[in-house]
Parts: C-alpha cells; structure tokens; sequence
C-alpha cells in the first residue's frame, strides 16, 4: 500500500521536518525525507500513522529493516530507538558542539552503531559529522531543545 500525501505531511509536520533518527533538518536536504516504518512492513508494520517517522534518506537506507542491535558497551543485543515510543532526548546528547551523537542509553548507543549516525566509518571530511560542523557554523544545528554536552 502506498502512503498518501496527507499521511506524508502529517509525519513531516510531527517530526517538525528533522529525521527522527539523526535529527537532520530536512531544509538542509536536496531531497525530501521518506517515510520510515518503525517496524517495517516485511516484519508485519503498517502504514498507520503511529507506525511512521520522519527518516533522512541516509538513516532510512542504514535502519533497512532493523528493529535491533548491538550496544557497543555491553555487546547486548537491543531494540534501536523508536521514535513512536521514545523520546531522542532522552537516549542522545550532542557533543563536540553538535557535530556527534553520543548514545547516552544502550538504546541510544546501539542506534548510534546500527545507523552509524556519526558516519564513524568515513574521513571526517567524507562524513555528515563535517556537514554539521558547517550548519553549526552558520547557525541552523543542533535543533533547538536538543542536550548538548
């Protein structure tokens, strides 16, 4: 089933137009975000509203179909960050200004590591890590009412 434009904006509008992942503001995209589901439709997910978050197009191609993964700290294994359950303040801060996510919370630091919301694998220069230092520099990042550390 496709996802009609009313149900597009309705997500886009909730999610106050940022990935509710990475929290990247999709002003600052050549292209608008996709519509995650939360739990994905090849594991029994609907297209019901409570089932859909705002996604980057980077996050929304990492997250595939996970619902699960790896706290780095503990090596358990952990649901990543539901944005329909949770609240991202509550398992992410920024640090080094706004440039990187710090999972703060198993949850939140498998989600890190699932999503690779850091880009960790690449050269500074080749990663979203320089493309926010550049928003912070002119002013648009970290959203407002986001911890930083």
């Amino acid at each position: 089933m496709s996802i009609n434009n009313d149900t597009r904006q309705a997500v886009r509008e909730r999610a106050n137009y940022l990935c509710e992942y990475c929290h990247s503001p999709e002003r600052l995209s050549a292209n608008r975000f996709t519509v995650d589901h939360v739990i994905p439709r090849s594991l029994g997910g609907s297209d019901d509203l409570s089932n859909l978050a705002l996604a980057c197009r980077r996050c929304n191609e990492r997250r595939y179909n996970f619902v699960a993964g790896i706290d780095p700290e503990t090596q358990e294994i952990v649901p990543i960050f539901n944005p329909r359950r949770q609240q991202w303040q509550e398992h992410f801060v920024w640090i080094e200004d706004g440039a990187v996510i710090q999972g703060v919370t198993p949850m939140g630091r498998a989600t890190c590591d699932r999503l690779d919301l850091n880009d960790m694998r690449y050269p500074e220069d080749d990663s979203i890590r320089a493309t926010r230092r550049f928003w912070i520099e002119i002013g648009l990042h970290p959203p407002t009412g986001d911890p930083i550390q």
